[in-house]
């Protein structure tokens, strides 16, 4: 999904001493001037820190087209050999995430723990998968693709293996058949089997703040992009992060780092990704100051 975000205001902030880690949407690239470019630019004056913009790939071009056909856990391969062959990030880093980068960002904190993530900024990113994809913001090319697998079966090895969208897809309908072919969010929520690293890692990273939109037309539910989903068997009643059972059995540390204060989660009424400049003022550049 394309960022769009709106930069109307003279932002005043110190450096923070800690470079950022920015990892995109779906149909998004590193270096689109109308999205990530910009934004990557304002960070860059406003926090006078190293920022790194992801490039899933060896060209822009592969990394819009990675975003849907590369494996999620080989991206996250892929960006952890990045990050630990940076000497700008060997002390650590701040991430930030916009939709599908938020989850995958918090995959690379839960199977990537050198160098440290301090920060982790989720904005829009779907915790619990999506059970609907009503935009597709690719080509006509790449959205015909999508729809063609998701036609064949999300949970088919075939789609799972070829189609990024798939490996977060969540049916509450047949919860079974999810945990047993989900190759990535049924994973790092320990939903199939428990890794201890996982939420050991987790709880490495300082702080986690969860932004949602409030009138997201893009993630169903929008309830995801704060760990919230569908009650299982159906597809309308919501059960809240606390209610599920990857906080009553803390399957990810949550719950402990909730208790601790450093867990944030942050509501913007507006549709996907739709970022007001004041957010960034008031929300986002002050956790990037430490």
């Amino acid at each position: 999904m394309l960022t769009v975000f709106v930069f109307g205001l003279a932002l005043l902030v110190q450096c923070s001493g800690t470079p950022l880690v920015l990892w995109h949407g779906m149909g998004d690239s590193c270096c689109n001037p109308l999205s990530m470019g910009s934004v990557k630019k304002m960070l860059e004056k406003e926090l006078g820190e190293y920022v790194l913009s992801l490039m899933i790939g060896d060209s822009v071009a592969s990394d819009t087209s990675n975003g849907f056909f590369m494996d999620v856990n080989e991206q996250i391969d892929f960006v952890c050999n990045v990050i630990q062959k940076d000497p700008k990030l060997q002390n650590g880093y701040h991430a930030m995430g916009f939709s599908q980068g938020g989850q995958f960002l918090r995959g690379l904190a839960q199977k990537c723990p050198q160098p440290p993530m301090k920060h982790l900024i989720s904005v829009g990113g779907q915790h619990q998968g999506v059970y609907g994809f009503p935009h597709c913001p690719g080509s006509w090319f790449i959205c015909k693709e999508v729809e063609k697998l998701l036609d064949l079966g999300a949970y088919t090895d075939f789609v799972q293996s070829r189609l990024v969208q798939a490996q977060y897809w969540h049916d509450p309908l047949d919860e079974d058949k999810y945990r047993k072919h989900s190759r990535f969010i049924a994973d790092i929520n320990q939903e199939v089997t428990v890794n201890p690293e996982y939420k050991q890692n987790l709880m490495r990273v300082a702080n986690i703040t969860f932004v949602m939109f409030d009138k997201d037309t893009m993630v169903i539910p929008k309830e995801s992009e704060w760990f919230g989903f569908y009650k299982p068997g159906q597809s309308t009643e919501l059960v809240s992060l606390e209610e599920s059972e990857i906080w009553s059995q803390d399957k990810l540390g949550l719950k402990e780092m909730s208790s601790q204060g450093r867990l944030s989660f942050l509501k913007i009424e507006a549709d996907h990704l739709r970022v007001p400049a004041e957010f960034w003022t008031d929300e986002i550049i002050p956790r990037l100051k430490d």
